[in-house]
């Protein structure tokens, strides 16, 4: 790969990393609700999961779906129920959990990797980024670059929003601005499903 293409993949891989989107989203509820330190494991759950789906996709399992439309359905129904719930989740919490009194906590690394794997996002990411940058001329080496600049861009751009969250916390010590907040942070989650539906 090219000098100029590989700063173009990292130039992608930051763009799509830290601009808004179901993970960012859930990112910036956490650090309100939670804090950074508690946010962290969903962070690395994110980039693990998503590294594990970019290099499937790149490996081959696009062209599965391409080929198998009932297969890509299904997992769109999957992600989008799965998103619902987790928007229901995040606007129902009326108070920052503090521990396990609170009934309440973060999204585990486990389970924000396996989100990935549902996240609308995340697919048209690793699809895009794998028809654009990976070469039909060396396919494995250039899935392996594709996932190793995202693998070193992602978990730092999108640890900014739980960062933003947490810096938010004292602001929303306020349990009715903590209440609409919340809210707010699910409505947003829902509407990011629009462009799974178009």
């Amino acid at each position: 790969m090219s000098t100029d293409a590989l700063l173009a993949l990292i130039a992608y891989a930051f763009v799509t990393s830290v601009t808004p989107g179901p993970n960012n989203l859930m990112l910036l509820a956490s650090g309100v609700n939670f804090g950074f330190r508690r946010t962290v494991p969903h962070m690395l759950g994110i980039g693990g999961g998503f590294l594990s789906l970019l290099l499937a996709v790149g490996l081959g399992l696009g062209t599965l779906l391409a080929a198998f439309p009932a297969l890509h359905l299904g997992l769109k129904v999957a992600g989008g129920a799965y998103l619902l719930y987790l928007a229901w989740r995040i606007a129902a919490s009326r108070s920052m959990g503090r521990g396990a009194e609170a009934g309440e906590r973060p999204m585990t690394f486990l389970e924000a990797a396996a989100f990935q794997w549902v996240n609308p996002k995340a697919w048209v990411m690793a699809v895009s980024a794998m028809a654009v940058y990976a070469s039909p001329a060396d396919p494995f080496q250039s899935v392996l670059i594709v996932a190793a600049a995202f693998a070193a861009v992602n978990v730092p751009s999108v640890s900014v929003w739980a960062g933003f969250g947490t810096a938010l916390r004292g602001f929303l010590a306020d349990s009715a601005r903590l209440k609409w907040f919340n809210i707010g942070m699910g409505l947003l989650l829902v509407a990011s499903l629009w462009p799974m539906l178009r």
